[in-house]
């Protein structure tokens, strides 16, 4: 593993005791992942592996604002208006990386801590100890820039308690440290105060038992929102047709339920059509690597829907905040394009769902950052 640094590295990777230290350093943009730091942190996982020295990996991120904000979603506006090669790759790298945390023979701790958005919730959620604290704010909020959750979103959100997952996959809407526990998204709460006395235990034990000492650290979370939300979500949300879900919601007496129509109404009729039929088809796959193999088919389609570029465009390149949609409404939504969005691929699969083991990233595509 290259250990040559710029003085303002992207990610900083170290040995602290026996803890593989990941740290996210970009701050100034929320950590937001580039293509080098993907495949850094690969890197770095294969060499901590195979190094009896290292007992576990802990990720964190720097800055005070969060862990991580997602992809570089302005690189991947640039890339979708001259073919989309450079995000395809991307996401390939991204999503083999995904799979290998969650398959990470040794214990991979996530201090989810602050903002943790789209590619952020990719690099922690799937990971074996995951921490949150009164900070938190998870989510996967895709749906609002004409795109679909992935990074394994679609298969934690399909898995959640009941409907819930499903409003949180078409809204966007933000978990707090509690309803990411209760929705499986993580296992721990640690006061935001503890954090740097768990880090420094976690990296002077002599023989880390990094669960053990992670509980050592954990309060009781407050209560979860969502959990008492969940009998209007689940009446709501239920079944496989978005237009329905609004109605249900806008008819409801419960004014969290018609604040969420009104989120809905402002998404990717598109995004939202196809992200409901993912979370529907990935409820009846078995592996977090057959989900990501749809959401890979899913990503590559989207590069060609105008609404991707353009709900970038719309939050992040002239921040007007109000896209244009084409379609423009759910009635006009194709339900033929919406099926064609998850056809194989051929030779251009991610193919994961047959190699659920998978653990080397030798002959992993990709160059540098894009």
């Amino acid at each position: 593993m290259s250990t040559a640094f710029t003085d303002e590295p992207e990610i900083i990777l170290q040995r602290s005791g026996r803890v593989g230290r990941v740290i996210l350093n970009r701050p100034a943009v929320l950590n937001a992942l580039t293509h080098g730091m993907i495949l850094a942190l690969a890197e770095a996982l294969e060499t901590w592996e195979h190094d009896d020295a290292i007992a576990c990996v802990l990720l964190t991120g720097a800055g005070e604002r969060g862990l991580c904000a997602g992809g570089d979603i302005v690189d991947i506006y640039r890339d979708a208006q001259s073919g989309g090669h450079a995000s395809a790759t991307f996401w390939r790298d991204e999503y083999l990386l995904n799979a290998r945390i969650n398959k990470y023979p040794k214990p991979y701790i996530a201090i989810m801590d602050g903002v943790v958005l789209g590619g952020g919730v990719g690099i922690s959620a799937h990971a074996e100890i995951r921490v949150v604290t009164e900070r938190s704010r998870i989510g996967m909020p895709e749906t609002g820039i004409g795109f679909v959750p992935d990074v394994g979103g679609t298969y934690l959100l399909s898995r959640a308690p009941g409907e819930v997952g499903t409003h949180l996959g078409l809204t966007g809407a933000h978990m707090g440290a509690a309803d990411a526990i209760w929705a499986g998204f993580a296992d721990h709460f640690v006061p935001s105060a503890d954090l740097p006395a768990l880090i420094d235990v976690l990296t002077a034990a002599p023989a880390p038992d990094a669960d053990a000492l992670v509980r050592r650290f954990a309060a009781p979370a407050p209560e979860s929102r969502l959990a008492a939300q969940r009998d209007w979500i689940d009446a709501a949300y239920r079944g496989g047709d978005v237009l329905a879900i609004l109605d249900r919601l806008e008819a409801s007496e419960q004014e969290p339920a018609r604040r969420a129509a009104e989120l809905l109404r402002a998404k990717s009729p598109t995004a939202i059509t196809t992200t409901l039929a993912a979370l529907r088809r990935a409820a009846t796959l078995g592996t977090l690597e057959e989900v990501l193999d749809q959401e890979y088919r899913v990503s590559l389609a989207a590069l060609g829907w105008p609404d991707l570029a353009e709900g970038i465009r719309a939050q992040l390149i002239d921040k007007d905040r109000n896209p244009v949609w084409d379609p423009a409404t759910l009635v006009d939504v194709d339900r033929s394009d919406v099926e064609r969005s998850f056809a194989q691929l051929g030779d251009l699969e991610l193919g994961l769902g047959g190699q659920a083991g998978r653990t080397s990233f030798a002959g992993a595509s990709g160059t540098g950052a894009h």
